[in-house]
This record gives C-alpha cells, sequence and structure tokens, in this order.
C-alpha cells in the first residue's frame, strides 16, 4: 500500500532528511578530520544498561580501533546518503542503530547518569530519541524517491524489468 503525500509534506521531509544527513556528515567529517578522535571517552562514560559492553569496547585496543572506524565512516556515509537520497532507507536503518546506540550509552534516566535533566537531554526524551523518530519518518515516507538519487536508480531499475502481461 502506498500512502500519498501532499508536495509540502514531502518538501518538509526532504528537507527532514537532509538536516539529519548534515548531522551526521558534519559529525563523522569532524571526527575522521580530528587525528586524535576516540570514542574511548564516551564508551567509559556509558552508564544505561549495556555500560559493561561498552566498557569492555573501550578496554580492548583492537575493539577501540574498529568501533572508531565504524562510527566516523558509518556516520559519514549514513549523513552523505541521507543527503543525496541515495539508499535512503537503508541509510535510515542504520542511522537509528547508531542513534539508539549512543541513547542506549547514556540514556535519560533518573539514576544512570545524573538526577537532574540537562539543556537536551530530559528524562527518557532527549536529542538521540527525537533524531531517531526523524529517521523513522524518512524511512517510512522515502523521501529518497520524491527527490534524490533513490528516484534516479528506482527509475533506472524500473524500466530494466521486464513487464509481465496480463493473463
Amino acid at each position: 500500500m502506498e500512502m500519498a503525500f501532499s508536495r509540502g509534506s514531502m518538501i518538509a521531509i526532504t528537507v527532514l532528511r537532509v538536516l539529519v544527513g548534515w548531522h551526521f556528515l558534519y559529525e563523522g567529517l569532524t571526527k575522521l578530520n580530528a587525528a586524535s578522535w576516540s570514542s574511548a571517552g564516551y564508551l567509559k562514560a556509558a552508564r544505561g544498561p549495556l555500560a559493561n559492553f561498552f566498557h569492555g569496547l573501550a578496554a580492548n585496543p583492537a575493539q577501540l580501533a574498529n568501533a572508531d572506524m565504524v562510527t566516523m565512516w558509518g556516520l559519514t556515509l549514513v549523513g552523505a546518503c541521507l543527503i543525496l537520497g541515495l539508499f535512503t532507507r537503508l541509510a535510515s536503518v542504520a542511522g537509528m542503530g547508531f542513534i539508539l546506540l549512543f541513547y542506549i550509552a547514556t540514556p535519560p534516566f533518573i539514576g544512570y547518569f545524573y538526577s537532574i535533566p540537562s539543556e537536551g537531554s530530559y528524562l527518557i526524551v532527549n536529542k538521540n530519541l527525537i533524531e531517531i523518530a526523524a529517521l523513522a519518518v524518512i524511512f517510512a515516507t522515502r523521501s529518497g524517491l520524491y527527490a534524490g538519487l533513490d528516484r534516479i536508480i528506482h527509475g533506472l531499475l524500473g524500466a530494466r524489468r521486464p513487464k509481465l502481461a496480463a493473463a
């Protein structure tokens, strides 16, 4: 079942996709260009339900190096794909995965990290959870087909598929 959205709705969702993509791209490129960047500090500060897992990653140099590479390149690629509208649904799922890991590492629950919520990190709902919701909208609406390279790829692949004759 295909959903139909108004032109204004799709423009707004496309703008949302590009803005979220810019956030991912900027975070990835910043980390790639900082020679001394490492996720070790963030992983060591994890307080969520998987804190032991994140602490273990930070303690193992080989796993930490892999986590750093995946983070830097993953954020960069997700951001570029969202901006370009390329493999938008896959990029949305990958982005949700990244942000979910960040959310789980430092959940905004009283007792895990702080007793009084700070700016941008409120009880249960924080910036990470909001970005996951935005990526879910981008995933569900397939905005890359409206304005993005997905539209071109879909058109090319759709034109190559043999059409079945009506029986």
